[in-house]
Protein backbone atom coordinates (compact mmCIF):
# COMPACT_ATOMS: atom_id res chain seq x y z
CA UNK A 1 0.00 0.00 0.00
CA UNK A 2 1.46 3.44 -1.25
CA UNK A 3 0.65 6.87 -0.01
CA UNK A 4 -1.96 8.94 -1.99
CA UNK A 5 -4.25 11.23 -2.19
CA UNK A 6 -7.27 8.99 -2.63
CA UNK A 7 -6.95 8.17 0.36
CA UNK A 8 -8.14 10.97 1.89
CA UNK A 9 -11.28 11.30 -1.16
CA UNK A 10 -13.80 9.92 1.39
CA UNK A 11 -13.36 12.16 4.24
CA UNK A 12 -13.26 15.01 1.97
CA UNK A 13 -16.25 14.69 0.17
CA UNK A 14 -18.00 15.25 3.52
CA UNK A 15 -16.86 19.07 3.08
CA UNK A 16 -16.12 19.68 6.66
CA UNK A 17 -15.23 23.09 7.77
CA UNK A 18 -14.03 21.01 11.49
CA UNK A 19 -12.59 17.66 12.22
CA UNK A 20 -14.73 14.97 11.46
CA UNK A 21 -16.66 14.27 15.14
CA UNK A 22 -18.04 10.56 15.53
CA UNK A 23 -20.29 10.57 18.76
CA UNK A 24 -22.74 8.08 20.03
CA UNK A 25 -22.63 5.63 23.31
CA UNK A 26 -20.44 3.28 24.14
CA UNK A 27 -23.25 0.74 24.03
CA UNK A 28 -26.81 0.76 22.29
CA UNK A 29 -29.20 0.10 25.82
CA UNK A 30 -32.23 0.61 24.58
CA UNK A 31 -34.07 1.67 21.49
CA UNK A 32 -35.01 4.71 23.63
CA UNK A 33 -31.53 5.67 24.88
CA UNK A 34 -30.39 5.49 20.91
CA UNK A 35 -32.67 7.39 19.38
CA UNK A 36 -32.56 10.45 22.51
CA UNK A 37 -28.82 10.46 22.04
CA UNK A 38 -28.85 10.67 18.05
CA UNK A 39 -31.61 13.93 17.96
CA UNK A 40 -29.36 15.55 20.78
CA UNK A 41 -26.42 15.16 18.40
CA UNK A 42 -28.23 16.04 15.63
CA UNK A 43 -27.48 19.54 14.31
CA UNK A 44 -23.92 19.38 16.15
CA UNK A 45 -20.37 19.04 14.60
CA UNK A 46 -21.40 15.17 14.89
CA UNK A 47 -21.58 13.98 11.44
CA UNK A 48 -21.44 10.05 12.69
CA UNK A 49 -23.87 8.14 15.11
CA UNK A 50 -21.80 5.49 16.87
CA UNK A 51 -22.75 2.82 19.17
CA UNK A 52 -21.67 -0.42 20.06
CA UNK A 53 -23.60 -3.31 19.45
CA UNK A 54 -21.53 -6.58 19.98
CA UNK A 55 -19.45 -5.74 23.61
CA UNK A 56 -17.52 -8.42 24.12
CA UNK A 57 -15.84 -7.48 27.43
CA UNK A 58 -12.33 -8.46 29.55
CA UNK A 59 -14.03 -10.57 31.68
CA UNK A 60 -17.34 -12.49 31.30
CA UNK A 61 -20.52 -11.85 33.10
CA UNK A 62 -21.03 -7.91 32.32
CA UNK A 63 -23.25 -6.64 29.69
CA UNK A 64 -21.98 -7.91 26.68
CA UNK A 65 -24.30 -5.69 24.08
CA UNK A 66 -27.96 -5.81 22.65
CA UNK A 67 -26.80 -7.52 19.60
CA UNK A 68 -28.41 -7.56 15.96
CA UNK A 69 -31.56 -6.19 17.48
CA UNK A 70 -29.65 -2.82 18.08
CA UNK A 71 -28.86 -2.60 14.33
CA UNK A 72 -32.39 -1.33 13.58
CA UNK A 73 -32.08 1.17 16.45
CA UNK A 74 -29.37 2.72 14.55
CA UNK A 75 -31.22 2.29 11.02
CA UNK A 76 -33.81 4.46 13.23
CA UNK A 77 -31.78 7.04 14.31
CA UNK A 78 -30.44 7.60 10.70
CA UNK A 79 -33.69 7.70 9.27
CA UNK A 80 -35.44 10.35 12.20
CA UNK A 81 -31.70 12.59 12.13
CA UNK A 82 -30.13 12.15 8.24
CA UNK A 83 -27.07 11.02 10.86
CA UNK A 84 -24.24 8.42 9.24
CA UNK A 85 -24.08 5.59 11.28
CA UNK A 86 -21.39 3.71 12.93
CA UNK A 87 -20.56 0.49 14.91
CA UNK A 88 -17.54 -1.93 15.35
CA UNK A 89 -17.55 -5.71 13.95
CA UNK A 90 -15.35 -8.23 15.14
CA UNK A 91 -16.28 -11.40 12.92
CA UNK A 92 -17.74 -12.14 9.47
CA UNK A 93 -21.24 -12.62 10.70
CA UNK A 94 -21.04 -9.09 12.54
CA UNK A 95 -19.88 -7.53 8.76
CA UNK A 96 -22.99 -9.52 7.12
CA UNK A 97 -25.55 -7.81 9.56
CA UNK A 98 -24.23 -4.21 9.63
CA UNK A 99 -24.13 -4.52 5.66
CA UNK A 100 -27.55 -5.68 5.46
CA UNK A 101 -28.80 -3.16 8.15
CA UNK A 102 -27.09 -0.45 5.70
CA UNK A 103 -24.35 0.51 8.83
CA UNK A 104 -22.07 3.60 7.01
CA UNK A 105 -19.14 2.90 9.11
CA UNK A 106 -17.85 -0.07 10.51
CA UNK A 107 -14.59 -0.18 12.96
CA UNK A 108 -12.50 -2.89 13.68
CA UNK A 109 -11.61 -2.80 17.28
CA UNK A 110 -8.13 -3.57 19.12
CA UNK A 111 -8.85 -6.93 20.12
CA UNK A 112 -9.78 -7.44 16.74
CA UNK A 113 -7.10 -6.24 14.86
CA UNK A 114 -4.46 -8.02 17.04
CA UNK A 115 -5.56 -11.22 14.98
CA UNK A 116 -4.72 -11.26 11.31
CA UNK A 117 -6.74 -14.46 11.06
CA UNK A 118 -9.46 -12.24 12.12
CA UNK A 119 -8.74 -9.57 10.54
CA UNK A 120 -8.01 -11.68 7.10
CA UNK A 121 -11.74 -13.18 7.60
CA UNK A 122 -13.77 -9.67 7.72
CA UNK A 123 -11.49 -8.32 5.07
CA UNK A 124 -12.77 -11.06 2.92
CA UNK A 125 -16.51 -10.47 3.80
CA UNK A 126 -16.18 -6.72 2.98
CA UNK A 127 -14.50 -7.12 0.01
CA UNK A 128 -14.77 -4.41 -2.31
CA UNK A 129 -17.40 -2.62 -0.53
CA UNK A 130 -17.83 1.18 -0.83
CA UNK A 131 -18.20 1.05 3.08
CA UNK A 132 -16.06 3.61 5.04
CA UNK A 133 -14.17 1.11 7.07
CA UNK A 134 -11.63 2.18 10.15
CA UNK A 135 -9.21 0.08 12.40
CA UNK A 136 -8.70 0.93 15.50
CA UNK A 137 -4.27 0.33 16.74
CA UNK A 138 -3.75 -3.27 18.43
CA UNK A 139 -3.81 -2.88 22.17
CA UNK A 140 -0.47 -3.70 21.85
CA UNK A 141 2.01 -0.85 20.48
CA UNK A 142 3.00 -3.06 17.52
CA UNK A 143 2.62 -0.30 14.43
CA UNK A 144 3.89 -2.84 11.80
CA UNK A 145 0.67 -5.01 13.16
CA UNK A 146 -1.88 -1.97 12.83
CA UNK A 147 -0.12 -1.39 9.31
CA UNK A 148 -0.79 -5.18 8.73
CA UNK A 149 -4.37 -4.94 9.38
CA UNK A 150 -4.68 -1.62 6.76
CA UNK A 151 -2.57 -3.38 4.44
CA UNK A 152 -5.33 -6.92 4.16
CA UNK A 153 -8.18 -4.81 4.11
CA UNK A 154 -6.87 -2.54 1.11
CA UNK A 155 -5.81 -5.80 -0.45
CA UNK A 156 -9.81 -6.47 -1.07
CA UNK A 157 -10.27 -3.62 -2.97
CA UNK A 158 -11.74 -1.31 0.28
CA UNK A 159 -10.59 2.12 -0.80
CA UNK A 160 -12.53 3.91 1.84
CA UNK A 161 -10.41 3.13 4.91
CA UNK A 162 -9.05 5.13 8.14
CA UNK A 163 -7.53 4.75 11.22
CA UNK A 164 -8.39 5.00 15.50
CA UNK A 165 -5.92 5.46 17.77
CA UNK A 166 -7.67 4.38 21.06
CA UNK A 167 -4.21 4.11 23.35
CA UNK A 168 -2.21 1.01 24.15
CA UNK A 169 -2.21 -1.41 26.96
CA UNK A 170 0.16 -1.20 29.35
CA UNK A 171 1.01 -3.25 32.62
CA UNK A 172 2.35 -0.36 34.67
CA UNK A 173 -0.18 2.27 36.15
CA UNK A 174 -0.36 5.78 34.16
CA UNK A 175 -3.23 8.53 34.51
CA UNK A 176 -4.64 6.76 31.45
CA UNK A 177 -6.67 3.84 30.81
CA UNK A 178 -4.60 3.32 27.27
CA UNK A 179 -1.47 5.06 27.39
CA UNK A 180 -1.46 7.43 24.24
CA UNK A 181 2.36 6.35 22.95
CA UNK A 182 1.70 9.66 20.57
CA UNK A 183 5.08 8.36 18.58
CA UNK A 184 2.91 5.37 17.18
CA UNK A 185 0.27 7.53 15.38
CA UNK A 186 2.66 10.49 14.42
CA UNK A 187 4.97 7.46 13.00
CA UNK A 188 1.67 6.03 11.01
CA UNK A 189 0.88 9.38 10.26
CA UNK A 190 4.94 10.35 8.74
CA UNK A 191 4.79 7.20 6.01
CA UNK A 192 0.65 7.93 5.22
CA UNK A 193 0.12 10.89 5.47
CA UNK A 194 -3.09 10.97 3.39
CA UNK A 195 -4.18 7.97 5.09
CA UNK A 196 -7.57 9.97 8.13
CA UNK A 197 -6.39 9.03 11.45
CA UNK A 198 -8.87 9.94 13.95
CA UNK A 199 -8.46 9.77 18.14
CA UNK A 200 -10.51 8.03 20.16
CA UNK A 201 -10.04 10.19 23.67
CA UNK A 202 -12.68 8.26 25.79
CA UNK A 203 -10.54 4.54 25.29
CA UNK A 204 -7.65 6.90 25.65
CA UNK A 205 -8.67 8.71 28.95
CA UNK A 206 -10.72 6.04 30.87
CA UNK A 207 -12.11 9.26 32.62
CA UNK A 208 -14.16 12.30 31.28
CA UNK A 209 -12.32 14.64 32.75
CA UNK A 210 -9.00 14.73 30.67
CA UNK A 211 -10.50 14.37 27.80
CA UNK A 212 -10.32 17.62 26.33
CA UNK A 213 -6.90 17.90 26.69
CA UNK A 214 -6.69 14.47 24.94
CA UNK A 215 -8.69 15.91 22.26
CA UNK A 216 -6.28 18.73 22.24
CA UNK A 217 -3.48 16.99 21.48
CA UNK A 218 -4.84 15.31 19.16
CA UNK A 219 -5.75 18.08 17.10
CA UNK A 220 -2.35 19.79 17.33
CA UNK A 221 -0.47 16.59 15.88
CA UNK A 222 -3.00 17.45 12.81
CA UNK A 223 -5.68 14.69 13.78
CA UNK A 224 -8.07 14.67 11.15
CA UNK A 225 -10.96 13.38 13.34
CA UNK A 226 -12.48 12.76 16.80
CA UNK A 227 -14.41 9.68 17.94
CA UNK A 228 -15.67 10.34 21.62
CA UNK A 229 -18.31 8.14 23.46
CA UNK A 230 -21.64 10.32 24.59
CA UNK A 231 -24.47 9.55 26.67
CA UNK A 232 -26.89 11.65 28.12
CA UNK A 233 -26.82 9.98 31.55
CA UNK A 234 -22.97 8.52 31.52
CA UNK A 235 -23.15 7.73 35.19
CA UNK A 236 -25.69 5.13 34.59
CA UNK A 237 -24.52 3.82 31.34
CA UNK A 238 -24.27 0.17 31.07
CA UNK A 239 -20.84 0.27 30.29
CA UNK A 240 -18.06 2.53 30.47
CA UNK A 241 -19.38 5.15 32.37
CA UNK A 242 -16.50 6.90 33.34
CA UNK A 243 -15.14 8.09 29.95
CA UNK A 244 -18.35 9.13 28.74
CA UNK A 245 -19.85 12.70 28.11
CA UNK A 246 -23.20 14.31 27.72
CA UNK A 247 -23.96 16.25 23.90
CA UNK A 248 -23.99 19.37 26.06
CA UNK A 249 -20.56 18.70 26.84
CA UNK A 250 -19.01 17.53 23.48
CA UNK A 251 -20.58 20.62 22.07
CA UNK A 252 -19.04 22.90 24.39
CA UNK A 253 -15.99 20.96 23.72
CA UNK A 254 -16.07 21.56 19.93
CA UNK A 255 -16.34 25.44 20.75
CA UNK A 256 -13.19 25.49 23.19
CA UNK A 257 -11.19 22.87 20.97
CA UNK A 258 -8.56 25.08 18.43
CA UNK A 259 -7.97 23.66 15.68
CA UNK A 260 -4.03 24.83 14.12
CA UNK A 261 -3.27 25.05 10.86
CA UNK A 262 -1.25 22.69 9.56
CA UNK A 263 1.17 25.77 8.69
CA UNK A 264 1.72 29.39 7.83
CA UNK A 265 3.49 30.78 4.81
CA UNK A 266 4.39 33.89 6.58
CA UNK A 267 8.17 34.99 5.94
CA UNK A 268 8.05 35.87 9.48
CA UNK A 269 6.97 32.77 10.75
CA UNK A 270 8.77 30.88 8.69
CA UNK A 271 11.98 32.42 10.11
CA UNK A 272 11.52 32.50 13.77
CA UNK A 273 10.78 28.64 12.86
CA UNK A 274 13.67 27.87 11.22
CA UNK A 275 15.80 29.56 14.00
CA UNK A 276 13.77 27.31 16.63
CA UNK A 277 14.33 24.17 14.93
CA UNK A 278 17.81 25.06 14.61
CA UNK A 279 18.31 25.69 18.48
CA UNK A 280 16.79 22.18 18.61
CA UNK A 281 19.07 20.15 16.77
CA UNK A 282 21.86 21.78 18.33
CA UNK A 283 20.43 20.70 21.50
CA UNK A 284 19.66 17.48 19.78
CA UNK A 285 23.39 16.46 19.17
CA UNK A 286 24.36 17.83 22.76
CA UNK A 287 21.77 15.14 23.91
CA UNK A 288 23.31 12.00 21.58
CA UNK A 289 26.99 13.13 22.57
CA UNK A 290 25.90 13.38 26.18
CA UNK A 291 24.08 10.18 26.34
CA UNK A 292 27.52 8.56 24.51
CA UNK A 293 29.66 9.69 27.12
CA UNK A 294 27.48 8.26 29.73
CA UNK A 295 27.67 4.97 28.17
CA UNK A 296 31.13 5.15 28.30
CA UNK A 297 31.50 5.74 32.04
CA UNK A 298 28.52 2.72 32.14
CA UNK A 299 31.10 0.72 29.82
CA UNK A 300 33.98 1.74 33.03
CA UNK A 301 31.59 0.28 35.43
CA UNK A 302 31.40 -2.66 33.51
CA UNK A 303 34.91 -3.66 33.34
CA UNK A 304 35.17 -3.16 37.11
CA UNK A 305 32.74 -4.78 37.71
CA UNK A 306 33.96 -8.23 35.66
CA UNK A 307 37.24 -7.35 37.12
CA UNK A 308 35.36 -8.15 40.82
CA UNK A 309 32.82 -10.41 39.83
CA UNK A 310 29.84 -7.86 40.86
CA UNK A 311 26.53 -8.52 39.53
CA UNK A 312 25.36 -6.00 37.14
CA UNK A 313 21.86 -4.91 38.47
CA UNK A 314 22.30 -2.48 41.72
CA UNK A 315 18.54 -2.39 42.55
CA UNK A 316 19.43 0.81 45.92
CA UNK A 317 21.48 2.48 43.44
CA UNK A 318 18.79 2.59 40.40
CA UNK A 319 16.37 3.31 42.85
CA UNK A 320 18.09 6.32 44.20
CA UNK A 321 18.81 7.78 40.28
CA UNK A 322 15.49 7.42 39.61
CA UNK A 323 13.77 9.30 42.37
CA UNK A 324 16.02 12.18 42.49
CA UNK A 325 16.09 12.62 38.59
CA UNK A 326 12.20 12.58 38.72
CA UNK A 327 12.44 15.54 40.95
CA UNK A 328 14.61 17.17 39.20
CA UNK A 329 13.00 16.81 36.17
CA UNK A 330 9.97 17.82 37.74
CA UNK A 331 11.93 21.71 38.56
CA UNK A 332 12.35 22.02 34.93
CA UNK A 333 8.75 21.25 33.55
CA UNK A 334 9.37 17.24 32.71
CA UNK A 335 6.66 15.03 33.46
CA UNK A 336 7.23 11.74 35.96
CA UNK A 337 5.70 9.76 33.02
CA UNK A 338 8.17 11.45 30.55
CA UNK A 339 11.46 11.02 32.92
CA UNK A 340 9.94 7.50 33.96
CA UNK A 341 10.56 6.20 30.37
CA UNK A 342 13.80 8.50 29.75
CA UNK A 343 15.97 7.02 32.65
CA UNK A 344 14.39 3.15 32.26
CA UNK A 345 15.46 3.18 28.64
CA UNK A 346 18.95 4.92 29.77
CA UNK A 347 19.62 2.21 32.83
CA UNK A 348 18.54 -0.46 30.14
CA UNK A 349 21.14 0.46 27.23
CA UNK A 350 23.62 0.76 30.51
CA UNK A 351 22.77 -2.93 31.66
CA UNK A 352 22.96 -3.90 27.75
CA UNK A 353 26.55 -2.15 27.89
CA UNK A 354 27.37 -3.74 31.02
CA UNK A 355 26.41 -7.51 29.89
CA UNK A 356 28.62 -7.17 26.71
CA UNK A 357 31.21 -6.42 28.48
CA UNK A 358 31.13 -8.92 31.37
CA UNK A 359 29.93 -11.75 28.82
CA UNK A 360 33.04 -11.06 26.61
Amino acid sequence: MENTKELRTWLDAFGLGHPLVIAGPCSAETEEQVLRIAHELKDTDATVLRAGIWKPRTRPGNFEGVGALGLKWLQKAKQETGMLIATEVANKDHVQLALEHDVDILWIGARTTVSPFIVQEIADALDGTDKIVLVKNPVNPDLPLWLGAIERLYSKNIKKLGVIHRGFSTYEKTRYRNNPEWQIPIELQNRFPDLPLICDPSHIAGRRDIIFDICQTALDLNFDGLMVETHYDPDNAWSDATQQITPKTLIQMMVDLKVRKATDTEADYRNALNTLRTQIDVVDHQLIEMLGKRMKIADAIGELKKEKNVAILQTKRWNEILGKMILEGQDRGLSEEFVLKMFKAIHQESINHQEKIINS
